[in-house]
Parts: structure tokens; C-alpha cells; sequence
């Protein structure tokens, strides 16, 4: 079967298209792809700012081109052999992972493992500012993981300490 000039213009284009939009996904997503390590977390609950941590949070973040992973403790964790002391040790970790998409200056997450089954299954939109340096996450009030009655505001500044080809091919 012979193909007319337009024809193959027509399927050109749509190569081209679509080539197009698969890289433009991942420049949007490549400028984030890589490690982090946690800065600095300030958390409203209810309205009152939780200002009861002395020592920097801990933690990484993770992000390729199709998955997020983070992992962060609070500050003042102490090693924990009671009940009551290792209920403290919980309280004081968030850990997520699954796929992600980013949506403007947004980035959406929709954890298939976490720490807490509340959040397993849901979609978790953080505001999303990139700088020279790391990226800025926050959240909106959203219910609290440790007590959903409340809601939390949550800003959190990462640190990049590694980038990744968003192409390693």
C-alpha cells in the first residue's frame, strides 16, 4: 500500500508530537529527579505552631523519574526499649513511598507503601517551589496522620545532594 506525501507528513507529525510530550514529561520531572536531605520542617497543627523539637530533623528524599520515596525523622528521638518510649520513637518518623505526578507548581503523590496505612491509597498534593539549590514542599491543611481530628500545615526545605540523568540510557 503506497503512502501519499501528506500521509507521511501526518505520521511524521505525530512521531514528533509524541516524542515531544514524552520528553517535555520528563524535563518537568528531570529538573527534580534526585537525592535530598531534609533542612528544616515547620508543622502547624490545629494552628499552633509545633515548636517543641531542639535538634534538625533527619531524613532523605529520593525522586525519579516515576517514583518518590521519603523517609524523615523529627528531631529529639531517643532509643526506645518501653512501650510508651517506642510509641514516642513512631510518633517522630513519616515514611512514604509510590509513584508521583507533578501538576503545575504541584507535585502529587500517591503513596502505595507507608509507615501509617491512612495514607496508603490516597493522592498527597504538596506545593512544590524548585530552587538552585533544593526544593521547597508544603501542604495545606490536610488531616493530621498521627490524629486525622486535626489538621497540619507542613513546609519542608530539602537540600539536593545528588542529581540524576532523567535519560541513564
Amino acid at each position: 500500500m503506497n503512502s501519499t506525501k501528506e500521509e507521511n507528513m501526518h505520521k511524521s507529525l505525530g512521531i514528533l508530537v509524541t516524542g515531544l510530550l514524552v520528553s517535555a514529561s520528563c524535563l518537568a520531572q528531570g529538573s527534580l529527579v534526585g537525592t535530598y536531605k531534609l533542612v528544616s520542617i515547620k508543622a502547624e497543627i490545629d494552628g499552633r505552631l509545633r515548636d517543641d523539637r531542639t535538634k534538625p530533623p533527619h531524613g532523605y528524599l529520593m525522586i525519579t523519574p516515576k517514583y518518590y520515596a521519603v523517609f524523615y525523622t523529627w528531631q529529639d528521638r531517643k532509643f526506645g526499649t518501653s512501650d510508651a518510649d517506642k510509641a514516642a520513637l513512631w510518633e517522630s518518623l513519616t515514611a512514604f513511598a509510590g509513584p508521583y505526578r507533578t501538576e503545575g507548581k504541584k507535585i502529587v503523590i500517591s503513596p502505595d507503601v507507608s509507615y501509617n496505612e491512612i495514607f496508603n491509597g490516597t493522592q498527597q498534593t504538596r506545593d512544590l517551589e524548585v530552587n538552585g539549590k533544593g526544593i521547597t514542599l508544603s501542604s495545606g491543611p490536610r488531616p493530621y496522620g498521627r490524629d486525622p481530628s486535626k489538621k497540619i500545615v507542613l513546609r519542608q526545605e530539602w537540600e539536593r545532594i545528588e542529581s540524576v540523568n532523567c535519560h541513564p540510557m
